[in-house]
């Protein structure tokens, strides 16, 4: 009986051990998952009034007028897929960074360079990751897209296969999810030109073979003569008010060897190819 209570109370205090230390791996987060929580359940009071609260409603005041609510709506959904680099030292350094009230970033997704992928804001909800930015006639990316950052230090880092295939399962969910266009999976750089120039020396050729963007085909064909590359840069949804910085953000993303604000013969081939996929 000595042993088998001995053993009881081993297994006891082995289970003891286990659920205190998961109860600090979970509460590494603590603090931040409460204000998360907190800041959602806020939200939700804001969509569950009725009528809503400080919105057109109550500027119009009370005078023949009435809140009725249809029964056909839905949740907004993301439309793009913005990729970002970190310029950080590491996962632990970013997400550190996005706890930050003084920095006031964020992304929905954060994926290190072994793989492990971190989700951080809600698909629905709004992240603060693409700043003063433009996209066609979208200027308010952080509305509409869903933003992905890569540990990545922008310098020296090479691009991890375990990384990109995180990207490549991670892209596939959300494209199969949100119905999200070929032609929207985009760089930083592209919809904030001269500002930023992430992700750099990118492999977005890997992605667009799987269809997350496009790129340009082995064999490029001469534009015709009147062919207008301010133009083109802006249909496929380069923002051309400052041109040099378009077409440096344009060759990030598509020719990376030489990021000159200026297009060369070789250039304009490629820029004419992609743009007739759009």
């Amino acid at each position: 009986m000595l042993f088998s209570r001995s053993s009881k109370s081993l297994s006891i205090s082995a289970f003891s051990l286990v659920l205190i230390l998961s109860a600090c791996g979970s509460s590494k987060y603590a603090a931040t998952e409460k204000i998360y929580k907190e800041k959602a359940k806020d939200f939700s009071k804001i969509i569950n009034a009725t009528p809503p609260v400080g919105q057109l409603y109550d500027s119009l005041g009370a005078t023949n007028q009435e809140w009725i609510g249809s029964v056909n709506f839905g949740i907004r959904k993301p439309n793009f897929v913005v990729i970002h680099h970190t310029a950080q030292d590491s996962l632990a350094q970013t997400i550190k960074t996005f706890f930050s009230t003084k920095a006031g970033t964020s992304a929905h997704y954060v994926i290190s360079r072994d793989g492990k992928v971190v989700h951080m804001v809600n698909d629905y909800l709004r992240a603060n990751h693409a700043g003063l930015s433009k996209w066609g006639k979208d200027t308010d990316l952080n509305s509409s897209s869903i933003g992905i950052e890569l540990d990545n230090n922008g310098l020296t880092d090479p691009w991890p296969n375990a990384q990109i295939n995180s990207l490549l399962k991670l892209l596939a969910t959300l494209k199969k999810t949100y119905a999200i266009p070929t032609a929207n999976f985009i760089g930083h750089a592209d919809i904030a030109p001269k500002r930023k120039n992430d992700p750099k020396n990118f492999p977005w050729k890997k992605l667009a073979d799987k269809g997350f963007g496009y790129w340009y085909d082995d064999v490029l064909k001469n534009p015709p003569v009147d062919f207008n590359t301010e133009m083109a840069l802006k249909y496929i949804g380069y923002d051309t008010r400052n041109l040099p910085a378009a077409i440096t953000a344009f060759k990030i993303h598509f020719i990376q060897s030489d990021i000159t604000p200026t297009l060369t013969p070789v250039d304009i081939l490629v820029l004419y190819n992609v743009y007739t996929k759009y």
